[in-house]
């Protein structure tokens, strides 16, 4: 991937030149020299990436190419580092800036000479390669709107799953009470994370089973760390937080724990990617034999690992390559988007795809590569065959399937390629944040500017190319419909690791017996800081990470992790969840950096001299102590996403919001600012809403502790954000009233509304909010029905009342919320009935009902809901849970096809959870009614 890296330098290249910057006298030339020769040598660099290999000779000039790429974006950076102007400077300073800049100057023009020559030695010694112009070396045509929306696939989207579901859910179901173990065996890439996966979320399954985990496993697991998370996942479903001695707990005291809570119940326990038989021998002990139906599956590669962990059953399942047919289905749904193969491309098609021998895997990454191809030209379709065919000559199945997947990586344009090689710096199973991942490519400088995009934009295009290439997928989504985080495949993984330790892009920091490259531009440092070498490693960071440090860092020591200078490039600075309680003071000094994390640490205070880091785009401090930003922010003119917010757990399924930040500046001058949340508006609050009107990039905004007498301000300005796509807005208290009804241009683009306050009545504007997706009320407590307002939505997906009414009917008419998944209504005290009439709410998933005493007989209608899986009700009257038990309950039978109904009641020991199926196997007193409703309340399930 060579041709990536010298095409990155090349735009580097372009803006230098277009920038006109006040080079030496020649300089200019000799950067436009070097741009032209690298420019020539692209043509032959992507065919060289593939054949490298086997040619040592050739591997050895593509390094040097690569060093020479490298050094020169080092000397732009330097430039731009020496260059940097600071704010308030003396004459004396000012005299020394200019005195810096000439030598930032004459140092630039010393750096391109020496490169310069290098690159004409070089240039002498270019191999000759033969076949240039094959269709390996082409670029990629544009996909033409070609992708769909990968986001509304299902990760599980491969054809026979269902046969194959039905199969392993048969196993789990078998009427036998002893605990059993079902392993899924198949190499690499089969889908048997996929299949696991999809009979895990079976609410069917989750009905059955009243314990159930999900543990991922890696080669080189932890066994405290795995039995923790273990424990945890148990708390959650029990509905408790795990206790906090649980962290300090040793491997013997975390599995009595788990014992413990597995005795009494049935339970399923998922161990995905197990690579050895001590895994199984460690774990199963912890795992109780309560002879109530309880299993366990796991996935493995390893026959040896499956045939030892059921040895109890004696029943592995065997997952099969696709047979042709199925094969054939897949190759045409991802290739040409459901579309039949046309006619003249089906022998061709058939002929690449009998290389993939059935592998679903290698299946979905080619169809990704040819999906762009004109499907009108049979000579390039022939080509990519050709290409394909003369790389895969082997008897090894799956060392053929790794070069399958290999060479469609090398079909990605360059900006892809740094993309995806840039998910490596995570950890092995890592799920991903979506909007984090993008923000960081930005920062990089991988995402191309767009006419009438932000670079967000373009990035969220790019990443949604990769799922639909299937070189990534979907972890989780948000209710409504949203991606939320995403990971890649474990054997695509390793070929893209491989890829990345090949052309020195990322090194990864996580054993004592690392092998250092001889360079190091981008560092992720993995449990400990302990492990950075002394020695000959040349450092010029661009990028820094650090992921489960377990030592706290009393003090950040950049120059713990590299020389002195090899931190001073830094563009991306992520310390998430790292124990730290100061902000670092070296910070301050790295001019350059675009992306600044400190989320999830205990830092309290923002130091003046931020206003430094003028280059910054990305300063996210959520979930940090910080409550007060200092005025210096807004000095920041490039500062695109403004993240400081913290939330107070109340349970384990909900987060309440109670910290913003407060500024006694100007928010107005941000003028870049897209994502603001969540200020607070209690000091100076009317200026505030009238200076917020001049951030018209904005797409997300977060205001607090708003007061009424400020809602015709903040009206005013919420008319000019012509691009927001999410709103939340709180109340000073929760009988304050929030005055927004005036505004008469809305947001079109609006995605998402939270509005927690009292309404004098329902904002009428938010019936003209085609794209509202979801849309949370809190504290409304309107007397007219709100319904009325939002059942014509047409993409309204997620739903949630706290205190919003105050009549005693809800009525979901016909057709009314076309769109909706779920539903959540709490502490509606006067509410008394709910009729849903016959296609109303036609694709609801999930319906949450908490905390509505007056509420005693199940929704009118719910039998019309044929879609819905699960059901809550949470701390609700004892005639209502009365009539839903399976042993005799009036409206049993009206709920008894939704396949998951669960209800809470309150325990000596805290909140429990059941299914309605469990009632039967304990005894439940509802004489504790009054007790659930006088202890703190339970609060709707963040779904």
């Amino acid at each position: 991937m060579t041709d990536s890296t010298v095409s990155f330098l090349l735009d580097k290249l372009t803006s230098l030149l277009q920038e006109e910057v006040n080079l030496q006298k020649g300089v200019s030339q000799e950067v436009q020299f070097i741009k032209d020769e690298l420019e020539r040598h692209k043509a032959i660099l992507r065919v060289a990436d593939v054949l490298k290999d086997k040619d040592p000779e050739l591997k050895a000039w593509l390094k040097r190419v690569r060093d020479i790429a490298h050094d020169m974006e080092d000397a732009i950076d330097e430039f731009n580092l020496r260059i940097v102007d600071h704010h308030g400077r003396s004459n004396i300073s000012r005299f020394l800036h200019k005195l810096a800049n000439m030598k930032a100057r004459h140092r630039i023009a010393s750096d391109i000479q020496g490169i310069k020559a290098r690159l004409e030695f070089i240039s002498k010694d270019r191999p000759n390669l033969y076949g240039i112009g094959s269709s390996s070396s082409q670029r990629l045509s544009p996909r033409h709107g070609m992708q769909g929306d990968a986001l509304l696939l299902e990760e599980a989207d491969l054809v026979g799953i269902d046969a194959r579901k039905n199969q392993m859910s048969d196993l789990l179901f078998k009427d036998e009470a002893g605990r059993k173990v079902i392993p899924i065996y198949g190499m690499g890439g089969l889908g048997k994370t996929t299949l696991a996966k999809q009979v895990y979320e079976d609410p069917k399954v989750k009905k059955r089973f009243r314990f159930h985990a999900w543990v991922n496993v890696t080669q080189s697991y932890k066994m405290q760390e795995l039995l923790k998370d273990l424990v945890q996942q148990l708390y959650n479903v029990k509905g408790k937080p795990a206790p906090e001695a649980v962290g300090q707990m040793k491997i013997d005291k975390l599995k009595e724990e788990i014992k413990n809570l597995l005795s009494r119940s049935r339970y399923l326990i998922v161990l995905d990617d197990v690579w050895h038989v001590n895994l199984w021998d460690a774990v199963k002990y912890a795992l109780p034999n309560n002879n109530l139906g309880s299993r366990v599956m796991l996935t493995t590669r390893k026959r040896d690992v499956a045939s030892h962990s059921s040895a109890e059953s004696g029943k592995v399942y065997n997952l099969e390559f696709l047979s042709e047919q199925e094969a054939w289905s897949l190759f045409c749904k991802k290739t040409f988007q459901g579309d039949s193969c046309p006619p003249h491309l089906e022998e061709v098609c058939r002929s690449i795809l009998k290389m993939c021998q059935g592998l679903p895997l290698a299946i979905v990454a080619i169809s990704g590569a040819l999906a762009t191809r004109d499907r009108t030209d049979i000579e390039e379709w022939q080509m990519v065959y050709r290409s394909f065919g003369s790389e895969i000559e082997t008897n090894d199945l799956l060392e053929g399937m790794k070069r399958v997947l290999s060479l469609s990586l090398n079909e990605l344009p360059y900006y892809l390629k740094f993309c995806l090689l840039y998910i490596t710096i995570f950890p092995e199973f890592y799920a991903v944040e979506h909007m984090r991942l993008i923000r960081l490519w930005v920062a990089e400088g991988f995402v191309h500017g767009e006419d009438g995009k932000t670079a967000e934009e373009v990035a969220d295009s790019y990443l949604k190319e990769l799922l639909d290439r299937s070189l990534l997928q979907v972890v989780d989504k948000t209710s409504d419909g949203r991606m939320q985080t995403c990971r890649m495949h474990d054997l695509l993984r390793e070929i893209v690791n491989l890829k990345s330790k090949d052309q020195n892009f990322a090194t990864v920091a996580k054993e004592q017996d690392i092998i250092w490259p001889d360079r190091v531009r981008r560092l992720s440092v993995i449990n400990t800081m302990h492990n950075i070498p002394q020695n000959k490693t040349k450092f010029n960071l661009r990028s820094l990470l650090m992921f489960a440090l377990s030592d706290p860092l009393d003090r950040f020591f950049m120059r713990a992790l590299c020389p002195t200078s090899g931190y001073r490039l830094l563009r991306v600075l992520d310390l998430q969840d790292a124990p730290l309680e100061v902000f670092p003071s070296e910070i301050v000094n790295l001019y350059l950096l675009k992306y600044l994390s400190l989320k999830n640490t205990k830092v309290k205070n923002i130091p003046r001299s931020i206003k430094k880091l003028q280059y910054l785009q990305t300063l996210d401090l959520k979930h940090s102590y910080v409550t007060e930003l200092p005025v210096e922010i807004v000095e920041l003119h490039r500062l695109c996403h403004l993240l400081v917010y913290r939330f107070e757990i109340k349970s384990y399924a909900h987060f309440h919001s109670r910290y913003g930040f407060r500024i006694a500046a100007s928010i107005g001058k941000m003028q870049s600012l897209q994502n603001l949340c969540s200020i607070e508006a209690d000091q100076r609050s009317n200026a505030l809403m009238v200076d917020l009107g001049k951030l018209n990039q904005l797409r997300r905004l977060g205001i607090r502790k708003m007061r009424q007498e400020d809602g015709s301000a903040l009206c005013s300005s919420i008319e000019k954000m012509i691009n927001l796509r999410s709103l939340s807005i709180t109340a000073i208290g929760e009988d304050v009233i929030i005055d927004i009804q005036n505004i008469f241009k809305p947001p079109l683009y609006l995605q998402r509304l939270y509005l927690s306050g009292r309404l004098e009545k329902f904002p009428t504007w938010v019936s003209s909010l085609k794209n509202l997706a979801r849309v949370y009320l809190k504290w409304s407590r309107l007397n007219e029905d709100p319904l009325v307002y939002l059942q014509e939505l047409p993409n309204l997906r997620h739903l949630e009342f706290l205190q919003v009414y105050v009549g005693t009917t809800l009525q979901f008419k016909a057709k009314g919320f076309p769109s909706l998944k779920v539903l959540g209504l709490d502490d509606l005290d006067e509410l008394t009935t709910m009729v849903i009439e016959e296609g109303a709410m036609c694709g609801l998933k999930k319906l949450i009902i908490q905390r509505c005493k007056s509420f005693k007989e199940v929704p009118l209608g719910i039998e019309h809901l044929t879609k819905l899986k699960k059901i809550e009700f949470f701390d609700m009257p004892d005639e209502l849970i009365t009539a839903l038990r399976p042993d005799g309950g009036k409206d049993y039978s009206r709920v008894q096809n939704v396949p998951a109904v669960y209800a809470t009641y309150w325990r000596d020991d805290g909140w429990d959870v059941y299914s309605l199926e469990t009632f039967g196997e304990r005894e439940t007193d509802f004489s504790h009614s009054a007790s659930m409703r006088s202890h703190e309340h339970h609060p709707l399930r963040k779904v």
